[in-house]
């Protein structure tokens, strides 16, 4: 028997646009059917904010707004990282102390040898290539599971950062290009804003250039309406963060702390990119082929083994991304750095956010969601005084209710003959 993978929408007259109603009926049946998608992130991000914000008011100020950016950064890039190796259902334990070790190499680089920030960030990124590339080709060449291979890793990784550091030797990152990043790096209020059209034209062109070419294809297009309600949410979610961010947080007078932090423009780049790839190249589809039915796809002609290899380079370079937004938020590196909770809260904001645990379905946008989950529960747990272990069996409680729903996804549309 043959199931149609083609979603209603697909299935209205060639060319023409389904109604605003039709739309919505069809979201709702994926929805019933077992596909949420970032629903349950949504929903959980919303809840959460309100609960803190009614628990302590300093929880929506402009300071905290812009501390919470920051603080989720780096597990937010070390997430999309791990998306993509989650796609094929592999996972990546080491991908916390693989951001410390690329951490050590900017430091060391930097502090210890004198070479430019533009030479250490190279040398950060090609130690995670690297570290992709051996993780990859010992679980596609050698057959070994990558809970395995990266529980190794996990443990030789965090001996690595102690002997790049010396043992307990604390480096400092001095180096102003570097600080920017996550440190102190803000745009102007007029930078801001420009990024923000800028942002929101971008947005409204591409939606408009995929419903004309969707149209030339005989597809189904979306309403004009959907596209102007889409678009609308965000720029006013847009709009309001950037207003906030630009309101002054600094109490010194002689020091301007107002505007939205440089990492977020980075934490962008990356989204556009790795979503490009996924969801506009070859390649992605063939990382959701692979992660879909792997047999399936090494005999439609997909090199599975290259695809594998692939994914843990890709996860490693973004942990190396990661580690240097680490560096760059705490001006120094320790044994510490890429270890204690970031592998957990990365891992986490990946599921959270709706990439499944089970390979084939997920997004890069799943890490931003999930990430943005992980940093309210971590941040507003801190405002409301909670212990290190009340924040911990909170956030695996949400950890495990995000899987919990994957897996009855999956059962609902298994069961509706969605997969």
């Amino acid at each position: 028997m043959t199931v149609s993978t083609v979603p209603p929408e697909e299935k209205a007259a060639a060319g023409r646009p389904v109604t605003l109603g039709t739309y919505a009926s069809n979201y709702l049946a994926k929805v019933r059917g077992g596909d949420m998608g970032a629903l349950p992130a949504i929903l959980g991000l919303v809840v959460l904010t309100i609960i803190f914000s009614i628990a302590r008011p300093v929880f929506f100020s402009a300071t905290n707004f812009a501390n919470l950016l920051s603080q989720g950064a780096a597990v937010t890039v070390i997430a999309m990282g791990l998306v993509f190796v989650l796609l094929l259902g592999e996972i990546d334990l080491s991908a916390g102390f693989t951001s410390g070790v690329c951490a050590a190499v900017l430091a060391t680089l930097l502090t210890t040898h004198g070479f430019p920030w533009y030479v250490a960030i190279l040398g950060a990124v090609v130690t995670g290539v690297v570290i992709g590339l051996a993780l990859g080709t010992l679980v596609a060449k050698l057959g070994i599971p990558s809970f395995v291979v990266t529980l190794a890793a996990f443990l030789a990784f965090q001996g690595t950062v102690l002997l790049l550091v010396k043992g307990g030797t604390i480096i400092a990152v001095d180096d102003p290009t570097i600080k920017k990043i996550n440190f102190d790096g803000r745009f102007t209020p007029a930078q801001g804003w420009i990024l923000y059209a800028l942002t929101i034209a971008g947005l409204l062109a591409l939606s408009l250039w995929k419903r004309t070419s969707r149209g030339r294809k005989g597809l189904a297009i979306e309403p004009l309406s959907v596209i102007a309600v889409r678009i609308g949410a965000i720029a006013v979610l847009m709009g309001a963060a950037v207003y906030v961010l630009n309101l002054e947080r600094g109490r010194n007078a002689l020091f301007s702390q107002k505007g939205v932090p440089m990492v977020v423009l980075l934490i962008g780049l990356l989204l556009m990119l790795w979503t490009f790839v996924l969801s506009r190249t070859a390649y992605g589809r063939h990382i959701y082929a692979v992660g879909g039915n792997k047999e399936a796809a090494r005999r439609a002609g997909i090199n599975v083994d290259a695809i594998r290899i692939s994914v843990f380079v890709i996860c490693s370079s973004m942990a190396a991304v990661g580690g240097i937004i680490l560096a760059s938020r705490q001006a120094s590196v320790d044994p510490n750095t890429g270890g204690s909770n970031v592998l957990l809260y990365a891992v986490g904001a990946a599921v959270i956010g709706g990439t499944s645990l089970f390979g084939g379905k997920g997004r890069v946008l799943d890490a931003i969601l999930g990430g943005a989950v992980v940093a309210v529960i971590e941040n507003g747990m801190a405002l409301m005084q909670y212990s290190a272990g009340q924040k911990f069996i909170v956030t695996g409680i949400v950890l495990l209710a995000a899987a919990g729903v994957d897996a009855l996804s999956r059962r609902r549309a298994s069961a509706a003959g969605l997969r």
